[in-house]
């Protein structure tokens, strides 16, 4: 069989999983993408925020809730399911299990009309987050035992450059087939909404979480059926209690191996910004731009485009100069762009230096200051995927395959544990002065705190230090 060049030199790399088992494993992230593309950050989302009330505000605020309290049960359960998984061993019977919580939540999605009541969607959502990811910290322990560790880099960065094309596919269906303009009924091609969808009562944004079920449900078959898992280990009740014990050991043991603390402590720091942006950054342009589900589906396909080709030129600039550099370039171009949304206004941009027209060009992102929000998106798209992809790679360098599932629990926690604080201050800011874009600045904290730390933190992880 023949084998993928991860090295770019012309030269197959030896692999540890057949080309068919690489390439299914790949296909998670595309399966699993859809669901924080349109539903998460760009069609559910800024639907809940600005159709589902008549309050933004209090439901931005509401939103931001959600994901707290979600990022709180993954922060406390995903080491302790991490270490149970390296003692059972096998990686999939976990994954399916949860993807069953997952595509009946997402397809619970489709009764939150209008006027319903908000706790409804607000429990789903919780449900499908935390299942979503649980999922992921089984599939990521899994990398160590599919290619070498000069290898991960490029193999995170292509399937995470993968899940968003699955995701752009998905939103590229619903602006132009399913999601039709609030005042012509039409969509964006200017055809009717398939199956009579009616945007007035947002079915356009509602279909989302049907669609994602049944898009995750589809493409994760050939990872079950062709991407090697781990031998069978303990028993069940047996891997539990042998797992909770693991969890103690591996939160001293990191008291040794302080190079992978601080790389935890430092992700635990930025992905929290990063989180924060993912999950209000649509919400918050439907706030401040009155979008509807075709200007913001629009906007991620947008970003989604230009996140496939970062992840790309990232996977390179990994396996060249390693993760954490590819990491720290990321995170600088998102203060960028943080800075460069919170300054924008109608009729303005940084902070009001740059003046613009407030004139109404007509169609889509009619407005100057749209426009400039647009811009600055195209530099998150640039960096949000590599900037997870990367540490992703810098952890699996850093463990063995056989402790990968306990290291990529502490890893989830870490992009968890504190996740909480961004939304939080999100909320709190923005429930005392009013305002979103006060609340959204708060992200700036959680970015360049992470980049500081990050500094100074040894690459690969692995390195005992005094």
């Amino acid at each position: 069989m023949s084998r993928i060049d991860w090295t770019g030199t012309g030269t197959p790399a030896p692999q540890k999983a057949s080309e068919k088992g690489i390439w299914s494993w790949m296909l998670f992230d595309w399966a699993a993408q859809p669901f924080f593309t349109v539903v998460t950050t760009f069609i559910f989302g800024p639907y809940f925020v600005s159709r589902l009330t008549d309050d933004p505000v209090s439901a931005q605020a509401m939103w931001s809730n959600t994901a707290t309290i979600s990022s709180v049960i993954i922060a406390l359960l995903s080491p302790i399911l991490g270490s149970i998984a390296d003692q059972s061993g096998a990686r999939k019977p976990w994954i399916a299990f949860f993807a069953i919580i997952k595509v009946v939540s997402l397809f619970g999605l489709w009764f939150a009309a209008p006027g319903s009541p908000l706790v409804y969607p607000v429990i789903l959502m919780i449900f499908a987050s935390i299942a979503a990811e649980f999922s992921i910290v089984f599939n990521d322990s899994m990398m160590p035992r599919l290619v070498g560790k000069e290898e991960v880099g490029r193999l995170s960065n292509t399937a995470w450059g993968l899940g968003y094309l699955g995701g752009m596919i998905v939103l590229i269906t619903v602006v132009t087939l399913l999601a039709g303009n609030l005042e012509t009924g039409k969509t964006l091609l200017g055809l009717d909404p398939l199956f009579g969808l009616d945007p007035h009562i947002g079915e356009d944004a509602r279909i989302t979480g049907p669609i994602s079920a049944v898009w995750y449900l589809i493409f994760i078959i050939p990872m079950f059926l062709f991407t090697p898992d781990a031998a069978k280990g303990l028993p069940l009740a047996a891997a539990v209690r042998s797992g909770l014990r693991q969890v103690a050991n591996t939160i001293s043991e990191l008291k040794i191996r302080r190079g992978i603390l601080k790389f935890l402590i430092a992700r635990m720091i930025y992905q929290d910004g990063v989180n924060g942006l993912l999950i209000l950054g649509g919400a918050f342009a439907a706030g401040m731009f009155g979008w509807a589900t075709i200007e913001i589906g629009l906007y991620g396909i947008i970003l989604n485009v230009v996140a496939i080709f970062g992840c790309v030129i990232a996977g390179r600039v990994d396996h060249r100069i390693g993760s954490k550099a590819t990491i720290l370039i990321s995170l600088t171009l998102l203060l960028l762009a943080t800075l460069g949304i919170i300054s924008t206004g109608p009729g303005y941009t940084l902070f009001g230096l740059l003046p613009m027209s407030t004139a109404d060009t007509g169609g889509l992102f009619g407005t100057a200051a749209e426009k400039a929000y647009i811009l600055y998106g195209l530099l998150i798209g640039l960096a949000f995927g590599p900037v997870q992809a990367s540490s992703r790679s810098y952890l699996a360098r850093s463990v063995s395959p056989q402790e990968a599932g306990r290291y990529f629990g502490i890893y989830a926690l870490s992009g968890r544990a504190t996740s909480f604080m961004a939304t939080l201050f999100f909320s709190l800011i923005t429930y005392a002065s009013g305002s979103a874009r006060l609340g959204m600045a708060t992200l700036i904290l959680f970015l360049a705190g992470g980049l500081i730390l990050l500094i100074a933190t040894p690459y690969p992880a692995d390195r005992k230090q005094d």
